[in-house]
């Protein structure tokens, strides 16, 4: 595999996930009924995909009458379906914003990009938190710059 710069290094492993992605949602798209194009798609149709991608799925979701909901460590197997997780459509939808302008869409058109598509995934993320008792926080992002160059951690400063 070539990279997408055609300098013919290997393509990394975030670029040919990409690939994959991009090309499992066309062809989604073709066999949409009816069809649909990328120019044709917008935030609902994204949300469609994520939905149909849960049947594939390998993370437990407790639905709210299980006895584990909201059970981070249930002590057996239950019923509940398997769903995609959070992180994973997150990733995806990251992975395919990227190859949705790489691919010629107008930035401003990227479906992938849409409020409605947004709120999904936040959605999803609080629903999986509560039924698998898995709380989501915000990574702390590290500052660049302004920190200590020794790494030492500490800065003498109160």
């Amino acid at each position: 595999m070539d990279s997408p710069s055609g300098d013919g290094a290997p393509a990394s492993r975030y670029e040919s996930q990409k690939r994959r992605d991009w090309h499992t949602f066309q062809q989604y798209l073709r066999s949409h009924e009816p069809p649909l194009t990328v120019a044709s798609c917008n935030g609902e149709h994204v949300i469609e995909f994520l939905k149909y991608l849960d049947q594939f799925g390998k993370t437990k979701v407790h639905v709210l009458g299980c006895p584990y909901f909201g059970d981070p460590n249930p002590p057996a197997s239950c019923p509940c379906p398997l769903k995609q997780a959070w992180g994973s459509l997150d990733a995806l939808i990251g992975r395919l914003r990227a190859a949705y302008d790489e691919n010629g869409g107008p930035q401003e058109d990227n479906p992938f990009g849409e409020k409605p598509v947004r709120i999904y995934l936040k959605e999803v993320r609080q629903s999986q938190a509560v039924a698998r008792g898995v709380p989501y926080d915000k990574k702390k992002r590290k500052r660049r710059g302004g920190g200590d160059a020794g790494g030492s951690g500490s800065s003498g400063v109160s």
